[in-house]
């Protein structure tokens, strides 16, 4: 019986440090400590049923969402990991009203820090959905040896040096990129490793998945309206209609739409009139990745990755996904202004 050679995110990692040729070794041990952290809330997310880990946690975040047990326990996760790491400055995370900074001397030293939505989609936590983690990276602006400050996190997402996320599904998978293409692991649990499955991930250009939460159709801006009946239009020659497919979890929704060809739309509404998604911690690491494999991020009228952020919870409108998808998009938000 013939072997099949399996490479680890580890070992790949330390493959790609040529791609940091200023700080190799600092930025493989964070990845690495990225990865030790999503293994353990996999743990947790596999056996959030058997033990008192469901429901809430008794708090509101600071986006005024209650806080469930799991989102609690995977932000602390991560950020001890980092913590850990060492070369980690800063924290920013959905759950905290403020940057998460540490005094002593080896985290100030830190090249980099993290925005993270620990437990995107936590909502679906009780009903065994498909959930995830967000994660993006930036190189820190302020000296080495202090404290970061909040201008190291307001940046905007061209500056990202990694971005990836984790899906907690019928299989768990850690996808990332370091601005050199996508690429996908999936944990193997007989070995507690996550392993090569998916290289250089790349989207296709046109798709047949539209995902948005049609129930707020009416408040929709008319662009979005126009092209959500386009999706619906049967039309041979642009092989629609399109199929509607909306989870719910930005990162299962983002992910069957990188693999398969799609478009994933979170517009602005009447009740949410900047958007609902954050641009730091949600919509700039999807929009990296969704460039570096070959498709396209937008508002609606700018590049997402171009957006300066203005402050730590800035909510945004989202658009993302095949690139002729998001061109006919942007045509009809254009014409139905």
């Amino acid at each position: 019986m013939q072997g099949y050679s399996i490479k680890t995110l580890t070992q790949f990692i330390i493959e790609r440090q040529a791609d940091f040729p200023y700080a190799t070794g600092e930025f493989t041990r964070l990845l690495y400590h990225v990865g030790i952290a999503a293994k353990f809330v996999n743990k947790k997310v596999n056996k959030a049923g058997l033990v008192d880990i469901l429901g809430e946690a008794g708090n509101i975040n600071v986006q005024g969402e209650d806080q469930k047990k799991l989102d609690v326990l995977a932000n602390w996760q991560f950020i001890q990991a980092l913590k850990s790491s060492r070369e980690c400055c800063g924290i920013a995370s959905e759950e905290n009203q403020e940057i998460i900074t540490w005094d002593d001397e080896l985290t100030r030293d830190g090249n980099y820090i993290f925005c993270m939505d620990p437990l995107d989609g936590s909502s679906n936590i009780d009903v065994n959905v498909s959930i995830g983690t967000i994660f993006s990276i930036y190189r820190r602006i302020s000296p080495r040896g202090e404290k970061a400050t909040l201008d190291d996190f307001l940046q905007p997402g061209n500056k990202q040096v990694a971005a990836g996320y984790v899906v907690y599904g019928s299989s768990t998978m850690l996808v990332y990129t370091t601005g050199s293409g996508v690429f996908g692991f999936t944990l193997d649990p007989s070995i507690g490793e996550f392993c090569l499955s998916h290289y250089s991930i790349n989207t296709p250009q046109d798709g047949k998945i539209y995902s948005i939460n049609e129930g707020n159709y009416s408040n929709f801006p008319e662009g979005v309206k126009k092209y959500i009946d386009y999706c619906k239009e049967a039309d041979s020659k642009t092989n629609r209609p399109f199929s509607a497919r909306y989870i719910g979890s930005l990162v299962a929704d983002f992910h069957r739409n990188l693999l398969k060809g799609g478009i994933f739309l979170y517009p602005a509404t009447a009740k949410a009139p900047k958007g609902k998604l954050r641009l730091l911690y949600e919509c700039n690491p999807i929009a990296f990745l969704a460039e570096q494999a070959g498709g396209k991020a937008t508002n609606g009228s700018q590049r997402i990755l171009d957006v300066k952020p203005e402050s730590l919870h800035q909510r945004i409108p989202f658009y993302a996904g095949s690139s002729n998808m998001i061109d006919k998009l942007e045509e009809f938000m254009r014409n139905n202004p």
